[in-house]
């Protein structure tokens, strides 16, 4: 693919990342996971690497400034990072590369392992079952039959396409169930055509997609500890699939989704839904202590919220800490006294 080489003193290493999006400030659910990635890393002493990654692939959602305020906050929490940062905004070459290695393959039945999809999203929504809640949602796979004829002639009239992965169109073929042990949530085993489908790798509108993304910047930093959100279970099955068709010799990575953050209102912890973030919390007075405690808590690795540095969370830090509890977490902020200038720990 032309990646830059992991080295071999690094294999040994447990390698990681903080991958947020400049979409806005930090929310509290962000630094929750942020901080939950660091632990992991930096449990591991002179042995962890962990690297940044500026996620602004999708360029019509960047906010201006955003990576910035992203970075000024990680330096205030106390959680550095290993190496230069990486955007997503710079490696079109990459994503090229491996788009162009993926469209040269087929599955095993002869069907491309890359085909165009003409359909909209009400087109999709419409032909699809109801998903699990996760926001996936299974693709119909409306025009994957489609035959050589149509798609040359839709291709020629400069019909809107987006690029989608195939996945074995046989739920018992032998590499339709995608397996793997998570740190938190145990073994996790997803039948691809059942419960995945073939995903977009490219969009309508050419940018590439997260899945795929993700997939060649992990593979190129040598990433092979992920730390995420339990909604994005599902996701690693696919991106496995892809890293699969990437790099099939590519040594095996370590993941740990974790219990989501809800507000009061029930609803995911989210930028457009106008969560907290540090901007505001900061100007209304918390302290990195403060904020690093309240992460601390919903990780469960404190029995209450108090004031805490990174380091005494990092002291006696494991992984199974985190699995006892997989349950979501509800945050009502209004009982931690957000409102007033000295926050109530």
């Amino acid at each position: 693919m032309g990646e830059p080489r992991v080295d071999q003193a690094d294999q040994a290493k447990v390698v990681g990342r903080l991958a947020p999006s400049p979409t806005g400030r930090m929310h509290l659910g962000n630094v929750y996971a942020c901080l939950a990635a660091w632990l992991g890393v930096r449990s591991q002493g002179s042995c962890g690497v962990l690297r940044l990654r500026i996620e602004d692939i999708d360029t019509p959602r960047v906010v201006k400034d955003a990576d910035r305020w992203i970075m000024d906050d990680l330096a205030w929490l106390g959680l550095d990072w290993d190496g230069e940062v990486v955007y997503q905004s710079q490696q079109a070459d990459a994503y090229s590369r491996a788009l162009k290695l993926l469209e040269s393959q087929r599955l095993i039945g002869g069907q491309p392992l890359i085909y165009p999809c003409f359909c909209s999203r009400a087109d999709i929504r419409a032909a699809s079952a109801p998903n699990e809640g996760d926001g996936f949602i299974v693709y119909p796979g409306t025009c994957r039959g489609l035959s050589r004829q149509v798609v040359s002639e839709r291709l020629a009239r400069g019909q809107r396409h987006s690029l989608r992965i195939a996945v074995p169109d046989q739920p018992d073929e032998s590499d339709a169930t995608c397996r793997f042990d998570d740190l938190i949530f145990s073994p996790q085993s997803f039948n691809l055509p059942r419960q995945v489908g073939d995903v977009v790798v490219q969009r309508s509108d050419s940018l590439v997609s997260y899945q795929l993304a993700v997939t060649v910047d992990d593979l190129a930093m040598g990433v092979n500890q992920i730390v995420r959100g339990r909604d994005l279970l599902r996701s690693t099955a696919i991106q496995m699939w892809i890293r699969n068709h990437l790099q099939p010799q590519a040594s095996r990575v370590q993941y740990a989704h974790l219990p989501l953050i809800d507000g009061v209102d029930g609803r995911r912890m989210s930028k457009r839904f106008g969560s907290p973030d540090l901007g505001s919390l900061r100007r209304a007075g918390w302290t990195a202590r403060q904020v690093l405690g309240v992460c601390g808590w919903l990780l469960g690795l404190l029995d209450r919220p108090r004031p805490v540095s990174v380091q005494e969370l990092l002291d006696g830090f494991t992984w199974n800490m985190l699995a006892a509890d997989r349950k979501d977490r509800k945050l009502d902020l209004s009982k931690l006294n957000v409102s007033g200038a000295k926050p109530d720990l």
